[in-house]
């Protein structure tokens, strides 16, 4: 169900953009990176995260990791993970096919200014063995997403993302 409401929400919105299903898994930024022959960083993996009584998406480079001061005054509250048994009944993805289209209801999107360092981005599409390749801009204009800086300097990033 997940995988066909990202490809419902591409074919209304954007049938030029051609979502990818792998025999691999693309569940972590690692599989995702070796499955699409491309570097971690270019990943752009979806946080489900809790600011004060608000859900929202936000969507990183596959190495960012989460500043919470930046956080804390971009999103007015501290901000947490969702934990992982309520992720995909908020978003109607499994957890390793989040992303920010095709969701189960409106979510606020905010997208991460580390991925302007990339013509292109490979976000999760629904499932946890499907991808779409995109622009940084395309993906937030198709999401309504606000653009924030949120994250840590890459190199100020661990490996382990």
């Amino acid at each position: 169900m997940s995988l066909e409401s990202v490809r419902a929400f591409f074919a209304s919105k954007a049938p030029d953009i051609e979502v990818m299903v792998k025999d691999a898994s693309t569940a972590t930024v690692l599989e995702a990176a070796a499955a699409l022959g491309v570097e971690p960083a270019q990943i752009a993996k979806t946080l489900s995260i809790a600011a004060g009584d608000e859900t929202i998406l936000l969507v990183t480079r596959g190495d960012a990791r989460l500043d919470n001061k930046k956080a804390k005054a971009t999103f007015g509250s501290k901000v947490k993970m969702l934990g992982l048994d309520v992720v995909e009944e908020i978003t109607g993805h499994p957890v390793g096919g989040v992303c920010p289209f095709g969701l189960a209801r409106p979510l606020k999107v905010h997208c991460d200014v580390s991925l302007k360092a990339f013509d292109v981005v490979f976000p999760a599409a629904g499932a946890v063995n499907a991808a779409v390749c995109i622009t940084p801009e395309r993906m937030a204009e198709l999401t309504d997403a606000i653009w924030v800086d949120v994250c840590r300097e890459p190199e100020a990033a661990t490996q382990d993302a």
